[in-house]
Protein backbone atom coordinates (compact mmCIF):
# COMPACT_ATOMS: atom_id res chain seq x y z
CA UNK A 1 0.00 0.00 0.00
CA UNK A 2 1.36 3.43 -0.97
CA UNK A 3 2.07 5.94 1.74
CA UNK A 4 0.16 9.19 1.74
CA UNK A 5 2.07 12.45 1.30
CA UNK A 6 3.05 14.03 4.63
CA UNK A 7 1.40 17.36 3.76
CA UNK A 8 -2.30 17.84 3.04
CA UNK A 9 -3.83 21.06 1.77
CA UNK A 10 -7.54 20.74 2.43
CA UNK A 11 -10.34 22.14 0.23
CA UNK A 12 -11.00 25.88 0.31
CA UNK A 13 -13.26 26.89 3.17
CA UNK A 14 -16.36 29.02 2.56
CA UNK A 15 -14.79 31.83 4.61
CA UNK A 16 -11.54 31.69 2.62
CA UNK A 17 -8.22 29.95 2.96
CA UNK A 18 -7.25 26.31 3.11
CA UNK A 19 -6.27 24.32 6.19
CA UNK A 20 -2.82 22.75 5.97
CA UNK A 21 -1.79 19.67 7.93
CA UNK A 22 1.73 18.28 8.17
CA UNK A 23 2.02 14.69 9.35
CA UNK A 24 -1.51 14.89 10.73
CA UNK A 25 -0.91 18.08 12.75
CA UNK A 26 -2.61 21.35 11.80
CA UNK A 27 0.02 23.80 10.55
CA UNK A 28 -2.39 26.66 9.96
CA UNK A 29 -4.75 28.31 7.52
CA UNK A 30 -3.14 29.24 4.22
CA UNK A 31 -4.48 32.17 2.22
CA UNK A 32 -2.22 31.42 -0.74
CA UNK A 33 0.78 29.41 -1.93
CA UNK A 34 3.24 31.60 0.01
CA UNK A 35 1.58 30.55 3.27
CA UNK A 36 1.93 26.86 2.37
CA UNK A 37 5.63 27.40 1.66
CA UNK A 38 6.04 29.20 5.00
CA UNK A 39 4.40 26.33 6.91
CA UNK A 40 6.75 23.92 5.15
CA UNK A 41 9.76 26.10 5.96
CA UNK A 42 8.77 26.15 9.64
CA UNK A 43 8.51 22.35 9.52
CA UNK A 44 12.06 22.13 8.17
CA UNK A 45 11.35 21.67 4.46
CA UNK A 46 12.87 24.20 2.08
CA UNK A 47 13.26 24.38 -1.69
CA UNK A 48 10.10 22.36 -2.26
CA UNK A 49 7.78 22.28 -5.24
CA UNK A 50 4.10 22.77 -4.50
CA UNK A 51 3.24 20.37 -7.33
CA UNK A 52 5.24 17.47 -5.82
CA UNK A 53 2.63 14.70 -5.30
CA UNK A 54 4.99 12.76 -3.02
CA UNK A 55 5.11 15.72 -0.62
CA UNK A 56 1.70 17.42 -0.89
CA UNK A 57 -1.82 16.09 -1.37
CA UNK A 58 -4.08 18.85 -2.66
CA UNK A 59 -7.76 18.28 -1.94
CA UNK A 60 -10.45 20.29 -3.68
CA UNK A 61 -8.10 21.79 -6.26
CA UNK A 62 -4.40 22.34 -6.73
CA UNK A 63 -2.11 25.21 -5.81
CA UNK A 64 -3.97 27.59 -8.11
CA UNK A 65 -7.33 27.15 -6.32
CA UNK A 66 -8.03 29.43 -3.35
Amino acid sequence: MAERPPVTVHPPSPSGGRRVTIRGEIAGLARGPADVLEFLRRAGAEDVRLDDPELIEWRGGGPDVW
